[in-house]
């Protein structure tokens, strides 16, 4: 593989490729194609990444998980892809490691990622491997061989320290400084005092919007957020998150197996939920805790595959689970669904409190403090919710049981009290953006 002349060139090689964030890892001997690179002891290696979807791979000796990439080596003029690159999440460890990145390709760096004898080995040997990603999913990636006069001035460049890697900053983008951004626009939303209940139609056009659940949709028109189910980050790769109560909602993904998997929410709520009196409605709701039968529902949440003390997935194909009084699985979600959405979403995290401001047209005003969160994993998640904390909270509900048309609304909602927020990240503040 050809190699760029210095850091300069490497930095707008990438960014003529679209990355919008570029950081790189010292390479130790055991770096190498047959050991794989390591990338982390932890999930959080996975927000660093655009990855597709998780497979589990319940068959092997250790609980695994597998992500594709779509991962380019990149040179001064060239760029061709790795076909088979994916991430291989070992989680009883926990470690997340590169693999599949030579196979297939024909300028890939083989001849510096090759294995060496033991009794040779040093550690941290200079070679430097850089990663570049991109809007639409791309990681770009450049290895630098020890000695290289490109991987001497990468490590004396200013950098980032985010653990395991190093980041650069890249021209033109936020990288970096997405945070300072990010608190900065939420300032001047504060500021504004109270604003219309609004939301962003699929044109990104500012309408009004008169139901009382409108924090969230105004504060995602104010940042030019258009309401959508993605899994991606809402804003600069930070997601924004509005609440006006005790309880914050962190994510509702459908359950994908159990009676609710095999027959949708129409027929769950038809089974496990309640009559409302004097109304064609029926409702599925409660406060359901780990391991506690629930007093609305008798139904009790629960975890299959996950060592609570240890804080570690032991079977790949676990899941949370909703059981009924019979100890059936009403609804579950796998972890290889969940782990995505989450390490996607939370990677980066801000909770802004509002309050209502009632009236002919409603209207809301953005307050302090602003919670911030960084740096997240999924085993923190479960184990937040088998300490109680994180609760599923749902809201499901059928209007005109008894009609032809029946209006069924999902609503499987996961939720944690606001003062035990901290525990699902690495770093957390509450910032007063007013001082």
């Amino acid at each position: 593989m050809d190699s760029f002349e210095d850091l300069k060139a490497l930095v707008a090689r990438f960014r003529e490729l679209g990355a919008t964030r570029i950081f790189f890892k010292p390479l130790s001997e055991n770096d190498n194609s047959k050991q794989q690179v390591y990338l982390g002891g932890s999930f959080e290696v996975l927000t660093y990444f655009p990855y597709g979807e998780v497979q589990a791979e319940p068959g092997l000796k250790d609980p695994t998980f597998k992500a594709p990439l779509d991962f380019f080596w990149i040179g001064p003029t060239s760029r061709e892809k790795a076909p088979g690159a994916q991430l291989i999440l070992y989680s009883r460890y926990p470690e997340v490691r590169l693999s599949g990145f030579l196979r297939g390709c024909r300028t890939a760096p083989n001849e510096h990622l090759r294995p060496t004898p033991k009794d040779l080995r040093r550690g941290v040997d200079g070679r430097l491997l850089f990663f570049g990603t991109t809007a639409d999913g791309l990681t770009l990636a450049h290895l630098a061989p020890g000695g290289s006069s490109l991987a001497l001035e990468a490590a004396l460049a200013p950098h980032i320290d985010a653990g395991l890697f190093k980041e650069l900053a890249v021209p033109g983008t936020p990288a970096g400084n997405s945070k300072s951004l990010v608190l900065m626009r939420l300032r001047e939303i504060q500021q504004l005092g109270p604003v219309p209940s609004m939301r962003l139609n699929r044109n990104g056009e500012r309408i009004p919007y008169k139901a009382l659940n409108g924090g969230g949709y105004t504060l995602e028109a104010l940042l030019g957020i258009t309401p959508n189910g993605d899994a991606a980050p809402d804003y600069l790769g930070w997601e924004i998150k509005a609440y006006s109560g005790s309880y914050i909602t962190l994510m509702t993904p459908e359950p994908n197996g159990g009676y609710y998997g095999a027959n949708g929410v129409g027929a769950f709520v038809r089974r496990y939920g309640r009559h409302v009196a004097g109304k064609d409605q029926m409702y599925f709701t409660g406060r359901h805790h780990y391991g506690k039968p629930d007093a609305t529902t008798a139904m009790t949440l629960g975890l299959t595959g996950f060592d609570n003390a240890k804080g570690v997935i032991t079977d790949a194909s676990g899941s949370i689970v909703l059981l009924d009084q019979g100890g059936n699985e009403a609804a579950t979600w796998t972890y290889s669904n969940l782990l995505t959405h989450w390490n996607r979403k939370h990677a980066s995290a801000a909770y802004v409190p509002y309050k209502l401001q009632s009236g002919a047209d409603p209207s809301y005003c953005y307050r302090n403090p602003v919670l911030l969160g960084e740096r997240t994993d999924f085993s923190k998640y479960l184990s937040a919710l088998v300490a109680g904390h994180v609760v599923f909270d749902p809201g499901s509900k059928i209007d005109g049981i008894a009609t032809a048309r029946p209006k069924v609304k999902a609503r499987s909602q996961f939720r944690i009290p606001r003062q035990r927020l901290s525990v699902l990240y690495e770093k957390f503040e509450e910032l007063d953006l007013s001082a």
